[in-house]
This record gives C-alpha cells, sequence and structure tokens, in this order.
C-alpha cells in the first residue's frame, strides 16, 4: 500500500518559504512530524548529506522561517552540501550561482541520496536513512 506524498517547492523567497510550508501544511493538514525539509547547505562539502529528526535552523534562513512559521524543530531535516565560496566570497552571490561542471555530478549523486533517503523515511525507516547517509 502506498503512502499519500506531497512535494512542494514554495515559490516565495527562500527566507519567507516557511509561510508557504505554514500553509501547505494547514491546508492538507499535515502534522509538522509528517514534514520533511530539503534543503542546501554551505556548511557541509558539496556532496554531503545530513539528516537530522530536530533541532534549530543552524543559520539557514529558509529553515528557520519554517521553524518560526510552524512554531516547532520538531520535522525531519535533509541537508545537502553545496560547501562554502572558495576564498571567502560572497555566500549569497555563490548559493545563487551555478554549479560548476565539477560539481554537477557530485550535485547530482546527492540529491539521488536525498530521494532514497525521503523514500527510506516515508517507509518508517529514518534510523536506516540516519545510518546510511550521516
Amino acid at each position: 500500500m502506498g503512502e499519500d506524498v506531497i512535494i512542494a517547492e514554495p515559490l516565495t523567497y527562500m527566507n519567507k518559504s516557511g509561510e508557504a510550508v505554514r500553509e501547505l501544511l494547514r491546508y492538507y493538514k499535515v502534522l509538522s512530524s509528517g514534514l520533511i525539509l530539503a534543503y542546501d547547505d554551505v556548511d557541509l562539502d558539496v556532496g554531503q548529506l545530513r539528516i537530522r529528526v530536530r533541532g534549530g535552523s543552524g543559520g539557514h534562513k529558509g529553515c528557520a522561517s519554517v521553524i518560526s512559521s510552524i512554531g516547532t524543530e520538531e520535522f525531519v531535516r535533509i541537508r545537502m552540501g553545496i560547501g562554502r565560496p572558495a576564498g571567502g566570497g560572497d555566500v549569497i552571490e555563490y548559493v545563487l550561482s551555478d554549479f560548476t561542471p565539477p560539481e554537477l555530478p557530485v550535485i547530482e549523486k546527492v540529491v539521488e541520496g536525498a530521494v532514497d533517503a525521503v523514500r527510506m523515511i516515508i517507509a518508517n525507516d529514518i534510523a536506516g536513512a540516519m545510518n546510511k547517509y550521516n
């Protein structure tokens, strides 16, 4: 038997993505514990994947917006590493820029891992997903 799953990409600015997530949860009557938030993270090397069940935003403004908007830190996060700009360059410009050709296969692999992790989490194997990817 399958699970009903909603995949959404908010059209709000990233720093206000919590507003869209809050309305999505409200509209579909989903508890925050049913939320899996996947996002990029400059504090992880390119290609790293980390899964957490709860916790703070780690400085990620989109995650902070979600926490503030839904009023809890109790949801799963899948952080996909994109690394930091070389030489201490501008982080905002870096985050909004395209990946370099050498980075693309690594990013594709981390996205595939994130998809696999989501499948495992939906199948109630969060521990297995964390053991495999953390």
